[in-house]
């Protein structure tokens, strides 16, 4: 590493570098654990996972994920597997406390814009075998079970990790580590991270059970035509006791029943009393109750994400109340973030300062989903029956309004910081996945489009400029351009026009990097000026592409002179490609070739931008 004296700084690819057993070592294999060591394990980075319990948690736990998440499962090529032990549902039904419809959010006979169904219910041990036994295809995959973390320590280039397995302890090595040890993470506790506390927390008894038959329902007046009540996450928001009745896979059902004040965690989960509390909705269907535990509905979030090399995802660094089913998903969404800004750090294709996007990325994100579920928590455990009836009024009037989502979906927001190109539309939104025709075939978006970043769009965005600058990218990024003119879909048409541009750059996780009317050349560069660190030069290996940005200089002097220092300090054998300037929207951006790694290089190369800069 230079000097960090200038303003400037050289990043060396940190492979070269002493090199620890493990790349990444992630603590957990519930099935946030299990999805990252799928996402990196297919990227060809050495993985660690440590799970504490030699077999999977055998009762029900999570059981609700969204088409986001379907869609990364494909992304890994699992959906298909995945999918047949998944039930897809019709949306979600809050009843007020006269037995009327609050809301309803149903998805029954509308779009599916993002390629896949709104809400899935699942077994999370089935989900966890099926995410565990893919790992199976990586070589690159170590799984630890049975294994105890006693202690982790962030040091100077890796995380030293103890722990004990079959009685023997031994100390590992990590680039980097995720923490998706759960909501009682240890990794957090033994940073001494604290958890910024929402202010929601209500005690419900959660009951599982297999049913052989339909569930029934107390009369509920102006209910859809169109609905199937049996295949809606149903809220009963009634003072007398607040209950969720979610349709599991299968013949698997799920009550979610408030504790009301007074009564006792451990009566409560009597199998009498279980049998009592479902024998309205069960009457004489034949049965069986697989698990019956009480819990406590929490809206936390931790207060940092990050320290130095070890990262917090799912439980660990957010929980999140049930009542939009979103827990595991963010879980699943952290995985997404986190795990293609790793991939690049560790192949030294960016500096470290990438990954502290992340929780900037993730946090607002989480919070405003956990703020959604903690507004419904409130008005479905509301107990006063006379406020429980002006509730019902006010929610319908916002209904009527429409000011409220009418989809689940609706309620994720976009990325608003981060690697986005924040002043182009629809930067940061999760994108579309239409169904794609071309060549006398059809196909899911993503199936059609295999680049982890795609700018997909019209050919006149194309302009010689940005086909260089994307000739350059392609050498550092797995990224591609898909011309919508050989496509047939609608979709992508409306989309693209409502948002008034002519392309759209996709990051690796689905999610809308920016939008460009016209040239690409400034979006391409503000990519590269994102990844490739901003006000910094980038060397790694010999014959590899050179990336800067830099916030204000004189770019015909720069340009000019930037090549003469080139050809004066490479000799004649050595190649060097004209360099390219390239306007982006905050900066300009570099790109060009250099014949060598060698940093010695860097005092000079610093000083010289230094001085350009000052102009």
């Amino acid at each position: 590493m230079a000097s960090a004296t200038s303003c400037l700084s050289i990043y060396c690819n940190p492979l070269v570098r002493n090199n620890p057993r493990y790349d990444i070592a992630i603590i957990g294999c519930g099935p946030v654990g299990a999805l990252a060591a799928n996402f990196l394990g297919k990227e060809g980075l050495n993985v660690l996972i440590i799970e504490r319990e030699a077999n999977p948690y055998p009762l029900p736990r999570a059981a609700h994920l969204d088409h986001e998440m379907v869609r990364l499962f494909q992304s890994l090529g699992l959906h298909d597997t995945i999918l047949k032990d998944m039930r897809d549902t019709e949306g979600h039904l809050h009843v007020g406390a006269d037995h009327g419809v609050l809301r309803y959010m149903g998805t029954s006979g509308k779009p599916r814009p993002f390629g896949w169904s709104n809400d899935y219910f699942f077994y999370q041990r089935e989900l966890e075998a099926h995410l565990r036994d893919a790992l199976d295809r990586f070589d690159n995959v170590t799984l630890k079970l049975g294994t105890e973390l006693n202690d982790i320590r962030n040091l100077t280039d890796h995380v030293a990790l103890d722990v004990t397995s079959n009685g023997s302890q031994q100390t590992l090595q990590a680039r980097y580590v995720i923490a998706c040890d759960g909501a009682r993470s240890v990794v957090r506790k033994r940073l001494g991270i604290a958890l910024d506390d929402l202010n929601f927390e209500e005690p419900w008894l959660v009951v599982d059970a297999e049913v052989d038959g339909p569930v029934s329902f107390p009369p509920i007046a102006n209910l859809p035509d169109d609905c199937n009540i049996q295949q809606l996450s149903v809220m009963m928001c009634d003072p007398n006791r607040p209950a969720t009745v979610v349709p599991g896979r299968g013949n698997h059902r799920r009550w979610e029943l408030m504790l009301l004040p007074g009564e006792d965690d451990t009566r409560m989960m009597q199998p009498d009393k279980v049998a009592e509390l479902l024998h309205p909705w069960l009457k004489d269907v034949p049965h069986n109750i697989v698990r019956a535990a009480t819990y406590r509905f929490h809206g936390l979030v931790a207060t940092q994400w990050q320290q130095d090399r070890i990262f917090l995802a799912g439980d660990a660094a957010h929980q999140t109340p049930p009542f939009f089913g979103q827990g595991m998903c963010h879980g699943f969404r952290d995985i997404a973030n986190l795990s293609w800004k790793l991939t690049m750090v560790l192949r030294g294709l960016a500096s470290p300062a990438l990954l502290t996007t992340y929780q900037p990325e993730r946090d607002p994100h989480v919070r405003a989903v956990i703020s959604a579920a903690v507004s419904a928590g409130r008005y479905i455990c509301m107990l006063d029956k006379e406020q429980a009836a002006n509730r019902d009024i006010s929610i319908r009037e916002k209904v009527k309004r429409n000011e409220l989502p009418t989809t689940a979906a609706d309620l994720i927001p976009p990325i608003t910081q981060g690697v986005i190109a924040a002043q182009t539309p629809s930067a940061g939104a999760r994108f579309i996945q239409p169904r794609v025709s071309a060549a006398g075939e059809t196909r899911l978006l993503d199936d059609m489009t295999q680049s982890s970043w795609r700018l997909i769009g019209s050919k006149q965005v194309l302009t010689n400029s940005a086909k260089t600058l994307l000739s350059e990218l392609s050498k550092e990024l797995d990224i591609q351009f898909y011309n919508t003119a050989q496509w047939q879909c609608t979709a992508l048409a409306e989309w693209l026009a409502k948002t008034g541009t002519d392309a759209v750059l996709l990051r690796p996780d689905h999610y809308v990097f920016g939008t460009c009317t016209g040239d690409a050349s400034a979006l391409l560069a503000d990519l590269a000026g994102q990844l490739f660190a901003s006000d910094a030069i980038k060397l790694i290996d010999c014959r590899l592409p050179l990336f800067m940005a830099c916030s204000e200089f004189d770019p015909p002097r720069f340009q000019q002179e930037w090549l003469g220092l080139m050809q004066k300090r490479f000799s004649a054998t050595q190649q060097l490609d004209q360099g390219m300037l390239v306007a982006g929207h905050n900066h300009y951006s570099i790109a060009g070739h250099i014949g060598t790694g060698d940093t010695r290089l860097a005092d000079e190369m610093v000083a010289f931008i230094n001085d350009c800069t000052r102009g």
